[in-house]
């Protein structure tokens, strides 16, 4: 029974271990936020930058497989090449030692000063001004602090329940007989493997393995191939994350088990090799908690050193395993970017500001129309609308599933400016088809403005192309200031749009145009109205975002009835431009 209550602790102390750490690792990637993501784009040509982002950007999460899974998902979105992946790999592979390191903690021992090292000591505290930090700060940085502490302490109580259940069976004859098995090398590395692949953390399998020297029969003979098993075992996360990948992201996680699985096999053959001639006379000691934490980083830091000049050679070696990918193989925004929220936010405003601008460049090609229709334009704006709108369609899924996850504030602003603008710059699109179809119209059927209708249009025409294009460049640039220069001049083509619709009367009145011409000249004043309608959306959008709320008709209903000072300045300069005065 002793054995069966011991084995209840340690996996009730695992839950706790795991939970911890996927509190506090998520709490880290929320504090890091669009970091991650700039720092990763950093990883191009240089290799030491490439580990050192690698180590940093794993310190920083807590978890080598998260950061594997995202290496996944960023190649597969075509957001970065394999070969820049390989050394960010061998980078985390480093940066994930320092977990280990800090659970060294629970096997302090001692009065005095270094009892406040202990675990059972600290942690509550810990724990408490965490709490305290989540409850009574209205800061999202501090609650994620705070978050951060409490996931640390859970995970600390989680090693102190595992060493408790290891400690009380270190003179139970049964599990010291369990134990021998470890003493086969081969035996041991299966065994670690198989278990940090269910579990799918290294971090708590050498966890284990630190509290199991408290039983005193856990040599260095044995710990050294555990806790390489552990290395080769946390690849499992990393091959499940390959399910349904291009080829391109599948090489991520080859080269991930192939680093691992060399490292392995050559770290064991060299050391046994070595024992076996000259023997190592601290084979049979007790490695105790920062042994096992220096076995982890040794390894990985001679792996690490082993493999670094060969990375040409590990290209070569996972083309051969899996053939190269076809052309524009990739995934738009691969979900599994969203397990970190903060690269997805980031890599969605990638996307969301390529619409803008696409719908930017297919409106103001559909306005070139107006003066000289050309069919090869007409046939590029129609392949830009779908264009358009599978981004719309795309974005949406994703930022949708992506605003049920933790975030930043900075980046739940963000998810927020994305998910109001991309219907509006879908519209867009809609619109540039519109204004194409009445070019074409115009086109084959020979129709014509007077002198003084082509003259309103020409107007309008400059202040539309000028709206647009400050209403992207507002988005691309979230610059609220910018974004507060729109609405003034939509309220300048809303005075344009009403004389021209008068004018158009009166000439109809005089017989200067006909009833043919009018329908053709209603629907692009309406073409008109709308598209600034929809840029005046996206800049309120800008501004609501950046200020923390969001209230279009309030903010509308504000300027247009208070008037602000700026706003007056902006209208009467845009009046006077377009002669709407």
């Amino acid at each position: 029974m002793e054995v069966v209550f011991a084995a209840l602790e340690l996996i009730g102390g695992l839950a706790f271990f795991l939970y911890g750490m996927n509190v506090m690792s998520g709490g880290l990637g929320k504090l890091a936020g669009g970091k991650l993501e700039r720092s990763l784009k950093k990883a191009t040509a240089n290799p030491v930058l490439g580990m050192g982002l690698g180590a940093g950007i794993t310190i920083a999460i807590q978890s080598s497989s998260a950061m594997t899974v995202m290496l996944v998902g960023l190649v597969n979105s075509g957001l970065m090449t394999f070969d820049q992946t390989i050394n960010v790999i061998m980078g985390s592979n480093v940066g994930t030692t320092v977990t280990n390191w800090i659970l060294t903690l629970t096997g302090v021992s001692g009065d005095g000063w270094m009892s406040l090292l202990k675990p059972e000591n600290f942690s509550p505290i810990v724990a408490i001004i965490g709490i305290a930090m989540i409850m009574m700060s209205k800061k999202t940085r501090k609650q994620d602090l705070g978050k951060i502490l409490v996931g640390f302490a859970i995970l600390m109580y989680g090693m102190t329940f595992m060493s408790g259940a290891m400690d009380g069976l270190r003179e139970n004859e049964g599990f010291k007989s369990m134990l021998t098995a470890f003493d086969n090398p081969l035996i041991a590395v299966v065994l670690s493997t198989v278990f940090t692949g269910v579990i799918q953390s290294s971090a708590a399998t050498i966890g284990i393995v630190q509290a199991l020297t408290l039983t005193g029969q856990i040599s260095y003979a044995s710990a050294i191939p555990l806790v390489l098993g552990a290395n080769i075992g946390t690849c499992a996360t990393a091959l499940l994350s390959s399910l349904g990948v291009s080829k391109e992201a599948k090489k991520v996680s080859v080269v991930h088990i192939t680093i691992k699985v060399i490292g392995t096999v050559v770290c064991l053959a060299g050391f046994y090799g070595l024992d076996a001639l000259i023997g190592f006379s601290f084979m049979g000691d007790n490695p105790g908690y920062p042994g096992v934490a220096l076995i982890h980083t040794v390894f990985n830091v001679v792996n690490t050193v082993i493999l670094f000049p060969f990375e040409k050679q590990l290209v070569k070696f996972a083309n051969l395993l899996v053939r190269p990918a076809k052309k524009g193989e990739t995934v738009f925004l691969d979900e599994r970017l969203i397990s970190t929220p903060s690269i997805a936010v980031n890599e969605a405003m990638v996307q969301t500001k390529k619409m803008a601008e696409l719908a930017r460049d297919t409106l103001l090609s559909a306005l070139s129309l107006m003066k000289e229709f050309r069919q090869k334009d007409a046939d590029q704006i129609l392949a830009n609308e779908e264009q358009i709108d599978l981004f719309e369609d795309k974005l949406g899924t994703f930022l949708v599933k992506l605003s049920t996850r933790s975030m930043s504030d900075s980046d739940s602003k963000r998810v927020s400016l994305m998910l109001h603008s991309i219907g509006d710059f879908e519209r867009l699109g809609d619109h540039a088809v519109n204004l194409m179809k009445t070019a074409q119209e115009m086109h084959d059927k020979k129709i014509a403005f007077s002198g003084e209708a082509k003259e309103e249009l020409r107007n309008l025409t400059e202040a539309l192309m000028e709206i647009l294009t400050n209403t992207v460049e507002a988005f691309v640039r979230n610059d609220t200031m910018f974004a507060t220069h729109i609405e003034p001049l939509e309220q300048v083509i809303d005075v344009l749009i009403a004389r021209s619709k008068s004018a158009h009367i009166e000439r109809l009145q005089a017989g200067k145009c006909t009833i043919q011409t009018g329908f053709v000249l209603s629907d692009l004043l309406t073409n008109f109205e709308r598209i600034s309608d929809h840029c005046s959306n996206i800049a309120v959008a800008v501004i609501e975002t950046g200020v923390g709320s969001f209230d279009t008709h309030a903010y509308l209903n504000d300027i247009k009835t208070g008037g602000s000072r700026e706003f007056v300045r902006d209208y009467h300069s845009y009046a006077e431009k377009y002669r709407a005065l």
